[in-house]
């Protein structure tokens, strides 16, 4: 392989987050830093609608974020430490987007881990 050449391994289901993702992700990964101030979150809560409108995100990554489908967020281009702000505010957890991996509810999923930990 060449100095300095990256090569991604195709791994089906996976996002690789690239500089062409973070380029792609840009608005929505900047809107979500934000969520480091707790007037930006309480902001954001009041009209999620305006504060996307705020950060310029495109049809794709606000539909996203209305569904709170942080996979999807990640197709957009959201890198996962910057989601992790957008998930808490909306209460979600590890095992919520375990679920959304799995396909599965998050009941299921927790009965899942609960089983491979037997």
């Amino acid at each position: 392989m060449e100095e300095g050449f990256h090569h991604h391994i195709d791994i089906p289901g996976t996002t690789i987050f690239d500089g062409e993702m973070a380029m792609k992700g840009h608005a929505l990964n900047k809107m979500c830093y934000s969520f480091n101030s707790a007037s930006a979150r309480d902001e954001f809560l009041a009209d999620p609608e305006a504060y996307m409108g705020k950060f310029k995100l495109n049809e794709e990554q606000r539909q996203a974020v209305r569904g709170r489908d942080v996979l999807k967020m990640i197709e957009a281009g959201g890198n996962i430490y910057y989601l992790a702000k957008l998930a808490g505010i909306y209460r979600l957890d590890m095992q919520d987007i375990g679920a959304q991996q799995t396909g599965m509810t998050k009941e299921e999923f927790k009965e899942k881990l609960r089983r491979a930990g037997d």
